[in-house]
């Protein structure tokens, strides 16, 4: 069904005593599901990062757990509570505490309020109810009226610091560096340059200098609107997955690697078009729009594919693809040129500068998983939807 208010349908959920779950889906594909139990919140899974936000919030909360050392199977990969049902295995081997877990659910519950009002204003979203019991006894119980009126309050304080519309999952980048060091002192800008690298979001960045994310972002603001700094999408970074073979417990777990795709081109459309078809067959994804950073980038993140486009200022895909081949980690890795042009001239070109292949644009689902399929030595598997992808069990926790 549809609700043009969203707390109105909490509201409802509260007065029902409400016992399920309440998915809310925006206009945009964005999904969030609140758990209920006799009408209260006990837990909240979606978004944007789930896995970062579970990494992020386990660093703050729980630093005596160490999240990469949490063994992972890919059964019941369907489960949306992962999540909670780690902090459960967590909490009955004594490594962790009570109050710890509601610290947890808080801020999962206060972060996933706040992405919601952000991304529906409040209005236009599509509310499902499933009376499935997944939490039969819930470890926190949070008033959703609390929950809403911080929700409200949260998002007036962030309107009224004038970012509205800057997303706290997205990470700022430094493009004008030169502009930069001209504004700020040398000890200030050689932070910025640590800190703001494209690799930690907003509200990763709050948690690192143990600041809220507001003042962070609010601090922010001038240089992005000045063009200075960029805030970027990132990928989610999911845990570690292991799997066990079926015949043999005490065999070693062999780790389940996820192919890393990069697109280097100026084209905001294209590279969200690519994310799209590329993360919903459950791989991971960075996009570069930025030729004159695109090698450094690409040194970096290693990526096991490159879609990369011929025409750009600065740069053109001739010259990346063949500094590409002069690298020696670069040798052997699929290099697709993009093009609005399929004349032979450039694919002639192309071949000269070391690239492995070419695709034309549109881009579409079949002409990009036919490339993947090709030079990827994986089975790619069917379209899923972000909130299952990776979702997992813990098998141990060492």
């Amino acid at each position: 069904m549809e609700s043009n208010n969203i707390l109105d349908e909490f509201r409802t959920c509260t007065q029902l005593q409400y016992n399920g779950q309440l998915i809310l889906s925006s206009q945009k594909g964005h999904q969030w599901t609140f758990y209920y139990r006799l009408g209260r919140i006990v837990w909240a899974s979606g978004g944007t990062h789930p896995f970062r936000r579970w990494r992020r919030l386990m660093a703050q909360y729980c630093p005596q757990i160490n999240v990469d050392k949490i063994q992972l199977r890919q059964q019941d990969v369907e489960m949306s509570y992962w999540d909670y049902r780690l902090l459960e295995i967590l909490y009955k081997k004594q490594r962790i505490q009570r109050e710890q877990i509601n610290a947890m659910v808080e801020n999962t519950l206060a972060e996933l309020l706040f992405d919601l009002a952000q991304q529906t204003n409040f209005i236009a979203v599509k509310c499902e109810r499933n009376q499935e019991v997944i939490l039969e006894a819930p470890m926190s119980f949070t008033s959703a009226d609390i929950s809403m009126k911080q929700m409200q309050d949260s998002w007036n304080l962030w309107t009224q610091a004038g970012l509205a519309n800057v997303f706290p999952d997205l990470a700022p980048i430094i493009r004008r560096p030169e502009q930069l060091q001209e504004l700020v002192s040398p000890p200030v800008y050689k932070n910025f340059v640590t800190l703001f690298n494209g690799k930690l979001t907003l509200r990763e960045l709050a948690t690192k200098m143990k600041q809220n994310v507001l003042p962070v972002s609010r601090s922010l603001l001038p240089y992005v609107l000045k063009g200075i700094i960029e805030l970027v999408k990132v990928p989610d970074l999911p845990l570690v997955v292991t799997q066990l073979p079926n015949n043999s417990i005490s065999a070693q777990p062999k780790k389940v690697y996820t192919p890393l795709i990069a697109c280097v081109d100026d084209s905001p459309q294209v590279c969200k078009m690519l994310e799209e078809i590329i993360t919903a067959h459950g791989l991971r994804f960075v996009q570069i729009q930025d030729a004159v950073q695109a090698l450094p980038i690409l040194i970096q993140e290693k990526p096991d594919l490159i879609f990369l486009d011929l025409i750009m200022p600065v740069a053109s895909g001739y010259e990346i693809c063949t500094q590409l081949r002069r690298i020696s980690a670069f040798n052997n890795t699929p290099v697709i040129i993009l093009t609005g042009n399929d004349g032979l001239l450039d694919r002639v070109r192309a071949k000269v500068v070391g690239s492995t292949d070419f695709l034309t644009k549109p881009v579409n689902t079949d002409k990009v998983m036919s490339i993947l399929r090709k030079y990827l030595p994986i089975k790619i598997a069917s379209p899923i939807h972000s909130e299952s992808r990776l979702e997992a069990v813990p098998k141990d926790i060492a």
